[in-house]
């Protein structure tokens, strides 16, 4: 009886050993492709600034938008006849990217959002997460974009 719980006992002990050692492997597979994925990450959600303004603007029928890139690569983005501003930075060494817009309510914390590796079907790829959660880049970007506008984060209705 005795030789069957040490057995039983010993091949937990492995079990959770490798386990272990299994979750360390992915959790340094996953910061690697979070390494080499973090610029192309914020390129895509740099051009999905972009792209996001100039629709704005498409039905608008005016420049109500401007979004500029800073020597520092950061991106501006003002509101016709209003004094806030947004402004999305890009930390490459923590893997960051920050949106601080100075017409969110006092409250409210600057969004950070962390870009993290992850396996997928067709590979290791990489993604924005906030709160161990995938971003939803389009709501995020209406949203900074209505509160920079004068308007609630949510459409009404």
């Amino acid at each position: 009886m005795g030789d069957e719980s040490t057995k039983q006992a010993a091949q937990e002990y492995l079990a959770t050993k490798l386990s272990e050692a299994g979750q360390a492997y992915e959790d340094q597979q996953n910061r690697e492709a979070a390494i080499a994925l973090a610029p192309a990450v914020w390129r895509t959600f740099s051009n999905a600034v972009l792209a996001k303004c100039s629709e704005w603007n498409a039905v608008t029928e005016e420049q109500t938008l401007s979004c500029k890139e800073t020597a520092l690569g950061d991106l501006r983005i003002w509101c016709a006849g209003r004094s806030q501003q947004i402004t999305v930075h890009y930390d490459s060494r923590k893997r960051h990217i920050a949106i601080n817009n100075t017409a969110r309510l006092e409250h409210e914390p600057v969004a950070v959002f962390q870009i993290e590796g992850y396996l997928s079907e067709s590979g290791r790829q990489a993604r924005l997460m906030r709160n161990e959660q995938p971003v939803n880049i389009d709501m995020v970007l209406v949203g900074q974009l209505r509160i920079l506008a004068g308007l609630s984060r949510r459409a009404e209705g």
